[in-house]
């Protein structure tokens, strides 16, 4: 299995600080202590480490460090922290399918859920869990025969005998019922009943060595999973099954878009963007201006498409992808998360917490 550095959900430094502050604040605490420890109010949580942030009806939800969760009803202006949250664990990704209905994944292999617009969370999945049931799928599969099992059945051991360690990284449901999380050593669980019960995807993503995985997302029709050393993952049957899409860039990419039908846009280290416009079959690199990591991208409510970079900088493309033009605005470092509001606002997380760029500095930073 290759080496897990926890810093790369999104950019270097971003993580191995936020586990830095989790040490201090736990002290000699152990991994399932934070899993059983409630988040506790922290009245700088705006400010401090929040990693991703989803719409939920007209309100936002953000979630970050020690499983803080941050609610705002005025598109982000001002923010309070949800009253309820069953652990202290870094959450990593949000999404919401609903005003009501959305999920949270971090660390320790940790899935929440909320039936009440963030304000408060239950425990579905932890990392114990997620081993099990990925060592019995394994297990299922090597007594039916299927090549390249007993090497699963060795992976998922190492999973539960090193307890609830790994980090789930990117969550998405693409309704109340149907969801997939995906996180480090290729680990990866999907639901068909809102959560109750969680299945293992390890069997259906052909990623024999465990890359880590940063990202699920769905458009047009299919699911795209991205990961480590130029790994992609598609899926058109709803994740029965997945195929490796190959790619000419071997570093990571943090995230995959589906532009149209056969139009593919991935994103990663070092200012690396890749575009397919045959769905995968070949790929021509994008120049951009800057050779800084790629931390987020999402289609803009005109239509454009926007890349953030991890220094705070966003490049916009209005050519689906072909070529992308820098913005005269600027968030703080370490922007891990991007998310456009009702009023055009873009609302940024990161290192430094949550901000609000107003839509008029958008549209003048053409």
């Amino acid at each position: 299995m290759p080496a897990f550095n926890p810093l790369r959900r999104a950019v270097a430094a971003l993580c191995l600080a936020s586990l830095a502050s989790l040490s201090s604040a736990a002290d000699t605490a152990s991994v399932p202590d934070l899993l059983d420890l409630p988040a506790q109010h922290n009245a700088r949580a705006q400010t401090a480490l929040q990693l991703a942030v989803a719409q939920a009806g007209e309100r936002l939800v953000a979630v970050g460090e020690r499983g803080a969760v941050l609610l705002s009803d005025d598109q982000g202006r001002s923010w309070r922290q949800a009253g309820s949250v069953p652990v202290s664990v870094l959450l990593t990704d949000v999404d919401f399918v609903s005003a009501s209905h959305g999920w949270a994944v971090g660390h320790s292999g940790v899935i929440l859920h909320s039936s009440d617009g963030g304000e408060t969370w239950q425990r579905q999945l932890d990392g114990r869990q997620a081993a099990q049931i990925i060592l019995d799928d394994a297990r299922q599969r090597l007594a039916a025969g299927e090549e390249g099992a007993a090497a699963a059945v060795r992976s998922a051991e190492f999973l539960v005998s090193d307890g609830p360690d790994k980090p789930f990284l990117g969550v998405h449901f693409s309704d109340a019922l149907h969801g997939y999380a995906v996180g480090a050593y290729g680990i990866a669980v999907v639901t068909a009943d809102g959560g109750n019960s969680w299945q293992s995807l390890v069997g259906r993503i052909p990623n024999p060595r465990g890359k880590h995985l940063y990202q699920v997302q769905a458009g047009h029709g299919q699911l795209l999973v991205a990961g480590e050393q130029g790994a992609l993952f598609r899926s058109t049957d709803g994740g029965v099954q997945f195929s490796e899409v190959r790619t000419p860039y071997p570093g990571t990419f943090f995230g995959a878009l589906s532009v149209d039908d056969n139009t593919l846009l991935a994103y990663g280290l070092r200012g690396n963007a890749w575009r397919s416009t045959d769905g995968g079959a070949s790929w021509e690199h994008i120049g951009l201006p800057h050779a800084v990591t790629l931390t987020a991208g999402l289609r803009l409510q005109d239509g454009s498409w926007l890349l953030a970079d991890e220094s705070g900088g966003f490049l916009r493309s209005s050519d689906a992808g072909r070529t992308f033009v820098a913005l005269q605005v600027q968030a703080g470092a370490g922007l891990s998360g991007i998310l456009e509001a009702a009023d055009g606002a873009l609302i940024i997380s990161g290192s430094r917490g949550l901000s609000r760029i107003e839509p008029d500095a958008v549209v003048a930073g053409n």
